[in-house]
């Protein structure tokens, strides 16, 4: 069995798809080796083992799929569903997630565990939101956390090493609409000297490039909308961020794709039309394939005030990384609190989408790394990196809190394989 995009055989004996609880508590309990599968979007091997799979895709729990507290607005979900298919049940709810990735594809848990997140100046990653959690330990018991246990904050972003989470609680807030425009023609200059009020034009911004080419290669706002109501007639408002044009940006003559000469059909509606949170945050339409997986990623997150010596620094290398690259993406995320996270405080996130050719990638990742590490950077958990593992525990103050739960949780190792038993036996 291979992961999406094709780079990585896992090393499983076989894969189970338990349909109970008590299914995979036996699988669990039963096994020396066992690691949680979500929807295969990692391209490391952190979620590998030598030991069976579980996929949770078929697992019933005995509770509706998806609920809300409509006192708190807490939504309880399935750990193995994709986001794609919670989101439109907590719209019909009136509730709304604060961000979503760009693919609504990926699994809860595992995007959860990994770090994934979206863009926003004011939006956290996804594990940000979660307020609690449970999860089948290698007992075979299931524990359950909330946001003010002990432990909660290292039991988050775990890399899948202290359990098989089967149920994400996240805090919700009210449905909103979003608007989603895309402008060309950005000066690098512009977004250098403007690099913060560009990435806070809007409620999401992403930025497009290569590195090497002379401008920017596309800017997309994702912006609110606001519902007025004039007599009896409700009306959308809400613009495009006028701040783009200032800089002698353009708006796009039709839809675009990340991709340079890829038809945009597979891309959520662009021109300003408004709709759903949930059709216009992701950057891709749950009911079409992105991409055919033929491709590598490797993203890094680094401290906000670092934003702009890292885009001047990679922007030196684009002549290197240039054509090795598909795509490249710049983004904000807003801090947490949890021991593994990739951004513990306000972020700049760097992510290169690779042409499927790990020998060149690998030979240019120390480079980019040799840039981007003595800033701050971190690399995402799920993405391809080169840095030793022996580097990253420095990199988490709360590394060694983190090794300890670990340790508690799962004296035997059950969880442990791939580049989390690098991590935790080096």
């Amino acid at each position: 069995m291979k992961n999406w995009a094709a780079n990585l055989t896992y090393s499983s004996a076989r894969t189970e798809r338990p349909r109970t609880l008590a299914e995979l508590a036996g699988i669990v309990a039963g096994e020396p080796r066992v690691r949680a599968l979500g929807s295969r979007h990692s391209f490391s091997d952190v979620a590998d083992t030598t030991g069976v799979h579980v996929q949770l895709d078929l697992l019933d729990d005995g509770r509706p799929a998806l609920e809300v507290d409509a006192a708190t607005g807490v939504a309880s979900v399935r750990a193995g569903l994709r986001y794609g298919d919670v989101v439109a049940g907590l719209h019909g709810q009136g509730r709304a997630l604060t961000a979503m990735a760009s693919l609504p594809h990926i699994s809860v848990a595992g995007a959860v565990a990994t770090g994934t997140h979206g863009s926003g100046d004011g939006t956290r990653s996804l594990a940000g939101d979660v307020v609690g959690l449970e999860l089948v330990t290698a007992s075979g018991e299931t524990l359950t956390l909330r946001r003010g246990d002990a432990d909660f904050p290292g039991a988050v972003v775990a890399l899948g090493a202290l359990g098989v989470v089967t149920r994400v609680e996240l805090a919700t807030v009210p449905t909103f609409d979003v608007r989603q425009d895309v402008f060309t023609g950005l000066s690098w200059d512009a977004l250098a000297e403007n690099l913060d009020a560009v990435m806070g034009s809007a409620y999401s911004v992403s930025v497009f490039t290569s590195w090497f080419e002379p401008d920017v290669r596309m800017v997309w706002c994702k912006s609110k909308v606001d519902e007025i109501s004039i007599g009896s007639i409700r009306r959308a408002v809400g613009a495009a961020p006028t701040l783009l044009t200032d800089l002698g940006a353009v708006p796009a003559t039709g839809p675009m794709h990340p991709l340079p000469d890829v038809a945009a059909v597979a891309c959520t509606e662009q021109g300003g039309v408004p709709g759903p949170w949930f059709e216009r945050l992701p950057h891709f339409r749950l009911d079409f394939t992105p991409s055919l997986g033929e491709e590598l990623q490797s993203e890094y997150l680094l401290p906000r005030a670092a934003g702009p010596d890292a885009v001047r620094a990679v922007r030196a290398l684009g002549d290197r990384l240039g054509p090795l690259l598909l795509t490249s993406e710049i983004r904000t995320v807003a801090g947490d609190d949890l021991w593994l996270s990739t951004t513990p405080g306000d972020s700049l996130a760097l992510h290169f989408t690779w042409k499927q050719d790990w020998p060149a990638v690998r030979e240019a990742l120390p480079e980019l790394e040799a840039a981007l590490l003595p800033l701050g950077a971190r690399p995402h958990w799920g993405k391809l990196f080169t840095v030793p593992v022996t580097d990253l525990p420095g990199l988490y103050p709360r590394f060694d809190d983190f090794a300890a739960l670990a340790g508690r949780l799962d004296p035997a190792g059950t969880f442990r394989g791939g580049y989390v038993a690098e991590l935790l036996e080096r």
